[in-house]
């Protein structure tokens, strides 16, 4: 990018906990987990152990017609987390989303119900960007460059809270956005194959959050006429709303769960979709076409398994999600203490923490970032929204460090 003239890329030599550190010795604290990905730190010990451990027993082997441990025991861990008993791996979000879609159409295909070949999407969703995700996507700057590749979605209205009407409460605004979904389901749905979401957060959005209680709607709404139900759990899994899965907050069960970014701690690349009895039972066939058609070269790698098989470990032994939740309560009582300050709509979902900055600086976003790195601090503002999303391994100290320089930074580019 041509940026980059004028905003070097900065060179990584290492990292610790919370802190990237580079080749000058100067450290960052990584306030975003190096894109939503690492959820223990740089360098933790037992992710770094299990993989130097299977490195040294099997790298890869592919998943045709042949198998290996950590895939077998990560799918069955998965299985018992989610409720959904079948796998299918690939390496990465976007490669999940286009798994879960392909494989929603063909299920409705192998059982004669051949129109089902739409897909619903929210307003403001995000799910990737290959050409089958960007067809569920709504952001303007890809759907506009791409448009004429795309398969078109329909896209139903955000339940982000920060649309309400004055005065109207995150329920009621969700359950009124239910209605319109229902509306449109209710005349469309012999051809709606699925409907995704990304559920209770909707990260690219600026990290717009809603009430559990649409997707319990959603769930109900997608039973009652045949729509397969996508949660797309890909940024907000593995603990970080609060929730193993935020799924579970409104006690639903999709038909489909993507998975990414977290399931490896951050150190790996993997995804995979899960997926029901009734769904796999429809590809079970001896003829090839009614399987399902898709693959990847490193589907289940051994290494990425054993990374996510370690992460889930330290859920266990670490009691994270407890520990998340006092960790949680000290970073928003700090935040919302915050007084003088030209910011709305200050949120949090779990781990993750955002308000939107009042500002009419036309540079808002890069002026922050630039600042905040000056001052060892990585942050990247989506639009004017500011996010903190850390790894769960934060203290106190770090949590002070982040957003008293948040405060710094404010001052200079609001």
């Amino acid at each position: 990018m041509k940026a980059h003239e004028k905003l070097p890329l900065l060179p990584i030599a290492r990292g610790e906990g919370v802190w990237l550190e580079d080749f000058e010795g100067k450290r960052y604290l990584d306030g975003v987990s190096s894109w939503w990905v690492n959820l223990f730190g740089h360098n933790e010990p037992r992710i770094k152990a299990a993989i130097s451990e299977q490195l040294n027993q099997l790298e890869h082997v592919m998943l045709a017609g042949f198998t290996h441990e950590p895939v077998v025991q990560l799918s069955e861990k998965l299985g018992q987390l989610t409720g959904l008993g079948h796998c299918f791996y690939a390496s990465d979000g976007a490669s999940a989303t286009e798994i879960a879609l392909k494989m929603s159409f063909h299920y409705w295909r192998n059982i004669g119900q051949h129109e089902k070949t739409q897909f619903l999407n929210l307003e403001n969703s995000y799910h990737g960007e290959t050409i089958g995700a960007l067809s569920v996507t709504d952001v303007a700057i890809f759907k506009d460059t791409y448009a004429p590749l795309l398969k078109q979605s329909a896209q139903m209205p955000s339940p982000d809270s920060r649309l309400a009407e004055a005065g109207e409460t995150a329920e009621s605004f969700a359950l009124r956005c239910a209605e319109k979904l229902e509306a449109y389901v209710a005349l469309h749905h012999q051809s709606i194959a699925a409907f995704i979401i990304e559920p209770l957060v909707q990260c690219a959005a600026g990290m717009g959050m809603y009430h559990p209680v649409y997707l319990k709607r959603a769930r109900e709404i997608c039973d009652q006429y045949q729509v397969h139900l996508i949660a797309d759990e890909i940024a907000v899994g593995f603990g970080r709303t609060g929730t193993m899965f935020a799924f579970e907050q409104a006690a639903i069960r999709p038909d489909f769960i993507c998975l990414s970014k977290g399931i490896t701690g951050g150190y790996l690349p993997l995804s995979v979709v899960l997926t029901t009895d009734a769904i796999y039972q429809a590809f079970y066939d001896d003829s090839v076409a009614r399987g399902f058609l898709h693959s990847h070269s490193y589907t289940g790698n051994a290494l990425a398994c054993s990374a996510a098989l370690a992460t889930l470990r330290i859920f266990e032994q670490d009691k994270v999600l407890e520990k998340n939740q006092q960790t949680s309560a000290y970073a928003t009582q700090q935040l919302t203490a915050w007084s003088g300050m030209p910011i709305k709509h200050v949120r949090q979902q779990g781990m993750i923490w955002a308000f939107d900055v009042e500002t009419s600086n036309a540079t808002f976003q890069q002026d922050f970032y630039q600042q905040a790195i000056a001052r060892g601090l990585l942050l990247r503002p989506i639009g004017k929204t500011v996010y903190f999303m850390p790894p769960y391994v934060i203290t106190r100290d770090e949590i002070d460090f982040m957003l008293n320089t948040t405060q710094e930074v404010l001052a200079l580019c609001a």
